[in-house]
Parts: structure tokens; C-alpha cells; sequence
């Protein structure tokens, strides 16, 4: 069998089934109305900027699923087949996004607010998170930001996924001081290290090598640039609500969401951390002394636990990716849930994401907070977490027939 979600050639993800002629209409009312009264509610009970951070989320989901802004595909069909426009679309968000980020890091400030990036130590526990977040992508069909956009969108297996990527950010939350005493640099900003000029030079110098080096390998394996296919029948307005969108589209939107997500919290985008704290609080309910651990014995992470998910700044905009995504999947037509779910493929969902939540928690991040993140606040520990990434992909593409999970592969371009 193949994953839920499916990719075309270009190693885009389309729901399986394609577009219906109709919208999802109570679908997508019943998200837009939660999205409403979401924002009005944190407006009033936490802030008005909790309520735009969640109104952000809203978008990103929008964003990630009508653009099939897939990490996990893209990595996939680059390594098994060498299609790199899912890569190369990463690397202009990338370019965009630091671009952007860099002068306001390096002036610390934004709007007269204070702002940061989210720089993190360089050690054992980056490369090994990252490499079990790699495999835990491929098992599991979907990095972060895919498992949250796609349940949104409707996609039960991955539901499986997200509970398992909760359980796992839980354990590797009290695993992680553990890890924590192995070797490790202390964090790194290119932005410092450099200035912003020259750290933004080095990044775009590297961004234009990695897409041209991606455009290489493509032509090699198949004589031209494998194009798009995108859906071209749409125009407009009519577009823009009802997808799909060009995944260079997506690209240029997710860097300006996490730049407003800079603006409005002072810190870019992040997931993972709030499935650490979903778990965990679920677990103090059930009477487990989660408050003893180290870990959450930070003083952030200590007042994220005293509070109610509803202020915690990751887990409202995760909150709004989830129904951003809902949103997108009804006015696409495209929000149909199915419920049979192979064993293999429930194995594969229930493994891959224990390793997604154990290696985000290891890693400081995720395809979000590390990578992409990572890279446009100038850390260090983003360039080691994507090379670690990558290479747990490879092992996961490798791992995918075992359970039944389709690598897509195009017929090689033969001479006349």
C-alpha cells in the first residue's frame, strides 16, 4: 500500500482521491468558525497577540497544505530518485527567511519589541536527534509541520502519528539532561560570529549551491527538470481560497509567517515543544510528578507547565495550523476521512513517531524549529540538524517497503 497522502512526480503530496468538484462546505464552516471564535476568545482571556499568533497558525496551515509544503516527500524523492524541486523551494524560503531575519537579529529588536532567534548547543544530542527525527519522518509519513497540516486536512493515519509524536516528545523531554552531558559546543550564531552581512552572503552562496547542486543531480538522472504539475485549471481569488498553489508560493508565504511569528512572539516559529507539553500535562493529571524533572525545571518550560496550554505561544499556533489546515482541506474539496489503516502502516505511524517526538526533544527542534528556524536566526546546530536529517531519510526511505509505504520513483529517461 502507499501512504495516505501521496506524491506526485514532482514529489508534491496530494490527498488520495483528488480534488472533488464541490467544497467541503461544513468542513470548512466549521473551521473558519473556530478560527473566529478562537481569536476573539484569546483576545480577551490571554491577549489581542495571542490571538494574531493563533490567526498566523491559521495561515501556515492554509499555506502548508495548498501548497503541499511537504519536508518529508521532498526529502524522499530526492533521495531516491533525485527530484529536487521540494528542496530547491526550501532553499528559497530559506534565502527569504534570513534575508529577513538577519539585520533584526543582529539588531535585537523589532518594532521596539525585543526579538531572538533560536540558537542551540551543537553536540551528540543534535546529531542523534536529528537522525532518529530523519527515520521518524519516512516511518512515519510526515515531519512536524506534515503531521499537523495533515490531520487537519483529514488524514487518520496520522493522527496515529501525532499521539506517538506526543508519547515521544514526553520521553525524550526526561531523557533529555541525560544527553545533555555528552560532548557538545556551545551555541552558535553565524550573526554574531560574522555580522549579518556577511553570515547572509555565506547562507544565500550556500542555499544557491545546494539548489543548483539538487538541479545537477535531476538532470542527470533524468535529462531535464522533472516539472511541477501543478493544478492550472484555478486563477485568482478562486486559487488562492481553493488551492493548489505553486510550492514556490508556499515557499515565499512560510518565511513572511515566520517573520510575523518574529514580530508578534519575539522568537521564530516552533512546534515541537508544545507536544512535550501536551504529554506532560496530560500525565500530571493522571497524578505522574512531571513538575520533578529537569526538564521541567527550567524556569520557561516551569511556567509553561503552571499555565494553560491556551497561553503557551507554540501550542495556540499549532492549535491554528490544525484547523488552518481544515480550512484549506474543505475549500479544496478535498476533506474526506478514511479509517481503514493497515497493521504494517499503523506500526510504521506508532514507531515513526515515537522517533519524531524522541529526536525533536534530543535536537532542540524539529523541521521547524531547528532547520528551518534554526538556520534563518544563524545557528549553527540548523546546518548540523538538516546533514543529520538527511541522512536519517535515507535510512527511513530505505525502511519504507518494509511496511508497505511506497518510495516514488519516475522511469529513467531513455534515448531515442
Amino acid at each position: 500500500m502507499t501512504d495516505l497522502s501521496v506524491s506526485n512526480a514532482s514529489g508534491r503530496l496530494f490527498t488520495a482521491g483528488g480534488p472533488n468538484t464541490t467544497r467541503n462546505n461544513g468542513a470548512a464552516l466549521v473551521a473558519a468558525a473556530l478560527l473566529g471564535a478562537g481569536a476573539l476568545w484569546l483576545g480577551g482571556a490571554i491577549s489581542p497577540t495571542q490571538a494574531a499568533l493563533f490567526l498566523v497558525g491559521g495561515l501556515l496551515g492554509l499555506t502548508l497544505y495548498h501548497a503541499s509544503f511537504g519536508f518529508t516527500s521532498a526529502f524522499r524523492v530526492l533521495i531516491a530518485d533525485r527530484r529536487g524541486t521540494g528542496l530547491r523551494a526550501q532553499m528559497l524560503m530559506l534565502a527569504i527567511a534570513c534575508a529577513l531575519f538577519f539585520p533584526v537579529l543582529a539588531d535585537g529588536s523589532l518594532f521596539g519589541q525585543p526579538v531572538r532567534g533560536l540558537i542551540a548547543p551543537v553536540g551528540t544530542s543534535v546529531v542523534v536527534g536529528a537522525f532518529l527525527f530523519g527515520i521518524g519522518m519516512q516511518l512515519g509519513g510526515g515531519c512536524a509541520s506534515g503531521t499537523l497540516f495533515t490531520v487537519g486536512g483529514g488524514n487518520t493515519r496520522m493522527v496515529v502519528t501525532l499521539a506517538a509524536f506526543i508519547a515521544g516528545s514526553v520521553l525524550g523531554a526526561y531523557n533529555l539532561p541525560w544527553w545533555q552531558t555528552l560532548p557538545s559546543l556551545a551555541p552558535i550564531s553565524l550573526v554574531e560570529s560574522f555580522g549579518w552581512q556577511a553570515a547572509l552572503g555565506l547562507s544565500l552562496a550556500v542555499f544557491a549551491g545546494i539548489a543548483g547542486l539538487s538541479a545537477v543531480l535531476e538532470k542527470r538522472r533524468h535529462g531535464r527538470l522533472v516539472a511541477a504539475g501543478t493544478d492550472a485549471t484555478r486563477a485568482g481569488v478562486g486559487r488562492f481560497l481553493r488551492g493548489p498553489w505553486p510550492m514556490l508560493w508556499g515557499a515565499v508565504a512560510l518565511a513572511l509567517l515566520n517573520f510575523a511569528t518574529l514580530a508578534l512572539a519575539g522568537r521564530p516559529w516552533g512546534i515541537t515543544s508544545a507536544f512535550a507539553l501536551w504529554g506532560s500535562k496530560a500525565l500530571m493529571a493522571g497524578g505522574v510528578d512531571v513538575a520533578s524533572w529537569p526538564f521541567w525545571q527550567q524556569p520557561g518550560n516551569a511556567k509553561a507547565l503552571g499555565e494553560s496550554v491556551m497561553a503557551d505561544v507554540t501550542s495556540v499556533m499549532d492549535f491554528g495550523i490544525i484547523l488552518g489546515a481544515l480550512l484549506a482541506a474543505g475549500l479544496a474539496g478535498r476533506f474526506a476521512p478514511g479509517w481503514r489503516l493497515p497493521l504494517k502502516s499503523f506500526i510504521a505511524a506508532l514507531v515513526g513517531g515515537l522517533m519524531l517526538g524522541y529526536g525533536s526533544r534530543l535536537a532542540f527542534g524539529c523541521n521547524i524549529g531547528a532547520y528551518f528556524s534554526g538556520i534563518a536566526s544563524g545557528s549553527l546546530h540548523g546546518w548540523v540538524w538538516i546533514v543529520a536529517a538527511l541522512a536519517g531519510n535515507w535510512v527511513g526511505t530505505g525502511l519504507r517497503p518494509l511496511f508497505g509505504l511506497a518510495v516514488e520513483r519516475t522511469p529513467r529517461q531513455t534515448a531515442c
